[in-house]
């Protein structure tokens, strides 16, 4: 896994509206990058739309909220306007995962990115990290500590 104090590894990935967007050409504002499993499944909606009823606590820390996981765009695109999410979800299906990898954040058994959070400060800098286990969503708390982190 990525660790803290290291550069974020930069990558280009499309949105669900086949927008690419580039993690470096987001830099002077910090990051966070939500890797999740798959879209419409249980714990994975669930998760999104807290990020979602909550987007104000980044949205206040001026961090860009960004969703990851393995899903076509044209998926993502569906999960989006069903949810009504406000933020981007970021396509890592093709080649598939790599960006997961890069990040040490994909399981090969089942294909799909793990459940981990980096939260990068404006120069790409990872300032906090954590992911949780499988079925086990991610509490808001831990993303209020690592923008409080993030915040000094």
């Amino acid at each position: 896994m990525t660790e803290i104090g290291s550069p974020a590894p930069d990558f280009t990935l499309d949105n669900q509206y086949g927008e690419p967007v580039t993690l470096s050409a987001l830099r002077g504002r910090p990051v966070a990058l939500v890797f999740y499993p798959f879209a419409f499944s249980g714990v994975c909606t669930g998760e999104l739309c807290r990020l979602q009823d909550n987007l104000s606590v980044f949205e206040d820390a001026g961090v860009r909220l960004l969703a990851v996981s393995t899903d076509s765009k044209y998926a993502l695109r569906a999960f989006a306007r069903e949810e009504s999410f406000d933020f981007d979800l970021l396509s890592d299906f093709w080649p598939h995962g790599a960006v997961a990898q890069r990040y040490g954040v994909f399981d090969a058994d089942s294909g799909m990115a793990e459940r981990a959070t980096f939260v990068l400060d404006a120069g790409g800098t990872v300032v906090d990290a954590f992911r949780s286990e499988p079925g086990t969503p991610r509490e808001l708390a831990s993303y209020r500590a690592a923008l409080a982190r993030l915040a000094g």
